[in-house]
Formats: structure tokens, sequence, C-alpha cells
């Protein structure tokens, strides 16, 4: 096939055998926004072609150099538009792809967020997820790169892990569609509240640090009363978050 067919192909709608109706770039009238986040080199853009049918649609997130990716999938008869966050270490916004990461899952408030990870180097990625946990109470882990760990004979107990993070646990091998349809399925219960998530937070808080958290908590719940994750933001106070506390001050969190 030729690259020009290929490239036609990218835009078009199409379904496979398991339901899923790839959109391509058509992320208009969509019911969940879906937020794909994970570190660097963990195949996240592999599992956002997979769902999308596109080799990744970019530009510049608004007023910054950092490189965005949208698209769009249907499932079940209902839209979900896709946005694959820049690959970053951690969330606290110490450069720019931090800061545009953390923002959307903060500010943005995506409907699920698909947290990547890299099954054959889970350790190193779990400090993400573990802050990504503390913003949001829907998300989904996707254990990406299968076929690597097992490769190096690494043998990952899912269900423990789960239930350990509180949210459900996607083994994929996303470069081969494996575990694709599942964690499309899983996406959808969540997003739809059908999967109830239970994330794991940050426990033995020294008392008066869990004072002045609970304080503050109650403080931004009452200036802000659709806020989600005051707890976090609380934290994110104590430590002097210069960029949290001039979105208080702007009115980010409305």
């Amino acid at each position: 096939m030729s690259e020009k067919a290929n490239s036609a192909c990218e835009t078009c709608s199409h379904f496979n055998a398991d339901g899923l109706k790839k959109l391509g770039v058509n992320t208009d009238n969509f019911d969940f926004v879906i937020a794909l986040a994970g570190n660097p080199n963990t195949g996240k853009s592999t599992v956002f072609n997979a769902l999308t049918g596109l080799r990744q649609h970019t530009g510049n997130w608004p007023g910054k150099t950092v490189i965005r990716a949208e698209g769009a999938f249907e499932y079940n008869n209902q839209k979900y538009k896709l946005v694959d966050l820049p690959g970053t270490y951690s969330l606290l916004s110490t450069s720019q792809d931090e800061e545009v990461a953390r923002n959307f899952i903060l500010f943005g408030k995506p409907d699920v967020t698909v947290i990547v990870v890299d099954a054959s180097r889970l350790e190193r990625n779990l400090n993400l997820v573990l802050q990504i946990l503390e913003i949001t109470d829907k998300a989904v882990l996707c254990l990406n790169l299968m076929d690597e760990a097992k490769r190096n004979k690494i043998e990952i107990d899912e269900r423990t892990l789960a239930r350990d993070l509180g949210i459900p646990v996607v083994p994929t091998s996303a470069r081969f569609n494996e575990g694709i349809p599942d964690l499309i399925q899983t996406i959808s219960e969540v997003a739809s509240g059908k999967i109830i998530c239970k994330p794991h937070r940050i426990k033995n808080v020294p008392d008066n640090i869990q004072k002045a958290v609970d304080t503050l908590s109650t403080e931004i719940e009452n200036q802000f009363p659709n806020i989600s994750n005051s707890r976090w933001i609380a934290f994110r106070l104590l430590e002097g978050d210069n960029k949290i506390i001039n979105a208080l001050k702007a009115g980010e969190f409305v």
C-alpha cells in the first residue's frame, strides 16, 4: 500500500472485530475525555495509535512548545476524545512537559486517566503512577510492553497490583494489539461509573501536617465547591508550589 493510501486511511472511521470504531482526528461531540499519561518510552504513543487509528496527530499546547496529540474512538455508541499527554517522570512541574501533563489532569478533569507503564521496568514507573493517583479518582493502569516483560522472564501479579493501587490494571502489548480490547472495555466501565476506583493515597502523614491539610482542604472546597482534588492541592500549597498558588489566585480551579 502506498504512503498516500496509508495517510488517507488515518483520517477515516472504521470498525474492527472488537467493536472499536477508530475516529482518527474527528474529536467532535465526544461523551468522555480520556487522558493518556506515562513515562517516556513506555509505548504510550503506540497505545494512542491503537485506539485512534492514527500515527500521532500532533500540534502544540496553547502557549507552549510542548507537543500534544489528540484523537478519538467510539465504543458502545459512545465517543471518547483521547489526549496523549507529554511523557514525563513526575508531576512536580519543574519542566513544561510536567506542567502540561499535571495541569490537564488537574484542571482539564478528564473522565479517565490511563497511565501507561513499562511492565519490564515497573518499579521506576510507579513514582508517576502514585503522583497521578493523588490527583484523580478515576484511573486505569495500562501495563504495557508485556512481551518485553515475558522475554525478560518478569512475572507481575496483576490482581495484587490492582488491589494495592486501587485501580484496574490491564496488561497489554500494544504493538501487537494484545490487551487493547480489554483496555477499551475497562476505560468504558470506569468512565461510566460501572467500575469504582479507590486509588492509593499517601498515609501515615504526621498529625500536624494532616491537620493543616484538612484545614486547607476545607477552605479550598468552600471556595471551589466542584473541585475533586482539594487534598492534593493542599499538599502542594504547603510545599509552596508557586504555580498552584498562582492558579488558585487566577481562579483556574473553577
